[in-house]
């Protein structure tokens, strides 16, 4: 089962009319495709290809899809092998966020290139080293015995998408995928503020690692934006009859709440979420974060799975914050995208001083790409 976005003609008379004459989606999509971006398997350049996905699903315009497919052919060669560095003996999850655009193209094109290179993608799943209660490693040898939230969002949609068109009825892979998210919900979330910390050490080892549950101190707001967005994509292609998809429903609908009750009065969410950090020197509302959980916000409660009346206010206000203050029109009629931090990791001691001091980036394609999905949900609930 695929879901689809609203279709082009139900956009075009959806789209309020500030919007009309350029959606920020289309404009977002349009500044960026200009761009020469390098490392096309990189899993930024993977969420910036959602997005333009997402633009040519609505508005049909093939330059979406020619640069979609243009910059997949740059690392895929005739016989299908992946290239751009591509090698299943890093074994980390990041590498897998691509394999949907290869799906993507595999379906609307019917090149078996494109599934030959999502294939590899497919087997590294089956060589990743697990934690020996059948979870994931983030990456081997860098992460032994931990499951991000990250990952979640780099591998299960993928495994979810790869499963519904090749393997549907491997029921065993299935509960294998429900897996990943049940070790997550039991090591990380918090049951008070219904978040999510980072990550978790199955072993106990790390530094930073909670002797109880495993999990890392903090919550950072793109770790859980990854988990949400895992989850409201992952129920795209879980068959509805599944065990499973009644259970993540509930994770949607726990976590809904909890980034109810924390969103900043300003509409956005502070990079590190849990408290008494909020509103604390150092730390910031970051968009990336922000964007993500306005999407997984909107396409939850448009196709049901929590309840759009609670919820799309919260997203709205994260989105009009969004592009009031960090959607910046540049001197040349491009749009800037600000205020998305770099990069956080569970390498170091994952204090709050380590995810504070990392940079901003500008046009990070992580916020960028996020931001052009969110544009065409936003955009599909009309004035």
């Amino acid at each position: 089962m695929f879901l689809a976005l609203p279709t082009v003609a139900a956009l075009a008379t959806l789209l309020p009319s500030a919007y009309a004459a350029e959606p920020y989606s289309t404009w977002m999509s349009d500044t960026f495709i200009t761009k020469d971006i390098p490392l096309p398997r990189s899993y930024p350049q993977a969420v910036l290809y959602r997005g333009i996905e997402a633009v040519y699903n609505v508005t049909g315009d093939t330059s979406y899809f020619n640069y979609l497919q243009t910059s997949l052919d740059a690392i895929v060669d005739a016989d299908g092998n992946l290239g751009d560095g591509y090698s299943s003996s890093k074994l980390s999850l990041d590498d897998l966020r691509v394999g949907p655009t290869l799906l993507y193209l595999y379906r609307e094109t019917g090149d078996e290139r494109y599934k030959t290179a999502a294939s590899q993608l497919r087997e590294q799943l089956d060589i990743q080293p697990r934690t020996p209660s059948g979870g994931f490693w983030h990456r081997k040898p860098a992460y032994p015995d931990q499951m991000w939230l990250d990952g979640i969002y780099m591998a299960l949609p993928f495994y979810a998408e790869w499963t519904g068109m090749f393997d549907a009825t491997n029921e065993a892979i299935w509960d294998d995928i429900i897996l990943q998210f049940d070790l997550i919900e039991e090591h990380c979330r918090n049951t008070t503020s219904n978040l999510l910390a980072h990550g978790y050490d199955e072993s106990k080892v790390a530094s930073w690692a909670d002797p109880v549950t495993g999990a890392s101190p903090h919550v950072w707001n793109r770790a859980v934006g990854w988990y949400a967005m895992a989850l409201v994509d992952m129920l795209d292609y879980l068959p509805v009859e599944h065990a499973g998809h009644t259970k993540l429903v509930g994770y949607m609908d726990t976590l809904a709440d909890g980034l109810k009750r924390s969103q900043d009065a300003t509409g956005g969410w502070w990079l590190i979420m849990d408290e008494p950090y909020p509103g604390m020197e150092g730390n910031y509302i970051e968009t990336s974060g922000t964007a993500m959980f306005a999407y997984a916000l909107l396409k939850g409660g448009r196709l049901g799975y929590i309840d759009s009346a609670t919820y799309e206010e919260t997203a709205t206000k994260a989105y009009d914050l969004l592009t009031e203050k960090y959607v910046i029109e540049n001197s040349a009629g491009e749009l800037d995208w600000e205020g998305t931090v770099s990069v956080g990791s569970l390498k170091g001691d994952a204090s709050y001083e380590y995810y504070i001091t990392q940079p901003l980036t500008q046009n990070d394609l992580k916020g960028v790409g996020t931001f052009i999905f969110l544009s065409v949900e936003k955009e599909a609930l009309g004035a």
